[in-house]
């Protein structure tokens, strides 16, 4: 399998229908040469290329209740809604350990997507010029308003999905003729225009790149699913996607919900897995 690519949404916890989706490509053992990833799109890649099926349902269902996982007390200690010393120390270290020399060792291509603070633009890590991966997860994971600017070299950084939110140009460009993408919203979504601009300019008076692609995303979201669309229609991509609203939001803490949601995606790529794979092999 060559130049095909895997393009991860992100959408917060609206992600386990993605880890769903993952577990079941790693129960066929199909891997895809090529993964690309945005926020929660980033963190359930580590996990799929780290060969542990089940962590990533586990690192969020486990522990979505409790505080230290996400809570406003966070805000206290770190200035985000989540716990990022839980999150990104406990919880890979201990609780739930993260096969690091697995995940390095793979064949496969890694790009992580964030967004640049000083210029509001995407900025695209492979992990094999990167060796701490966690710090850029975080950042690509970053949520504005509710989690801190991340520092990473000489770089601030925050959500890939303000700047990308779906990286399918970045996949083609980097040689790849054929795409599956997972998205997190179904068929005919379209975002709306951001509505918070004054506080935004406000908080980022410091950032106008930021400020820009923020409210310009919407402009940049629904563009890039009218291009997916007409991919798809090509016969260019291979889109899975929830078939209806999922009502789960992107801060969802209802345990029921979130496992539904999981199984949602296992089921969706075990009903798509031989479609996906004879288009592959055309």
């Amino acid at each position: 399998m060559e130049n095909v690519g895997l393009v991860l949404e992100g959408g917060g916890m609206r992600g386990l229908y993605t880890a769903g989706i993952l577990d079941f490509f790693m129960e066929k053992n199909l891997y895809f040469p090529y993964v690309i990833g945005v926020s929660m799109g980033a963190c359930n890649a580590t996990s799929y290329l780290s060969r542990q099926i089940g962590r990533n349902k586990n690192v969020t269902i486990k522990y979505i209740n409790d505080p230290r996982y996400i809570g406003y007390r966070n805000f206290l200690k770190c200035r985000s809604i989540f716990g990022i010393d839980f999150m990104y120390n406990e919880i890979p270290y201990r609780l739930e350990p993260f096969d690091f020399d697995t995940f390095f060792s793979c064949k496969e291509k890694f790009v992580i997507v964030a967004t640049d603070c000083n210029t509001g633009k995407p900025i695209y890590f492979n992990k094999d010029e990167h060796k701490d991966i966690l710090t850029i997860v975080r950042a690509s994971s970053s949520l504005p308003f509710i989690s801190p600017i991340v520092k990473y070299k000489d770089m601030c950084l925050l959500d890939g999905g303000i700047s990308d939110s779906i990286p399918i140009n970045k996949s083609i460009k980097d040689g790849n003729n054929k795409n599956v993408i997972i998205l997190t919203r179904p068929k005919g979504y379209r975002k709306e225009p951001f509505k918070g601009k004054r506080i935004l300019r406000r908080v980022y008076s410091n950032y106008d790149g930021l400020i820009n692609s923020i409210e310009n995303r919407y402009r940049m979201y629904n563009a890039t699913l009218d291009y997916i669309e007409k991919l798809e229609k090509e016969k260019k991509v291979i889109v899975i996607r929830p078939k209806g609203n999922l009502k789960v939001g992107r801060i969802e803490k209802n345990k029921e919900k979130l496992q539904a949601l999981y199984k949602t995606g296992y089921e969706d790529a075990k009903r798509q897995y031989e479609e996906v794979i004879k288009w592959i092999m055309m």
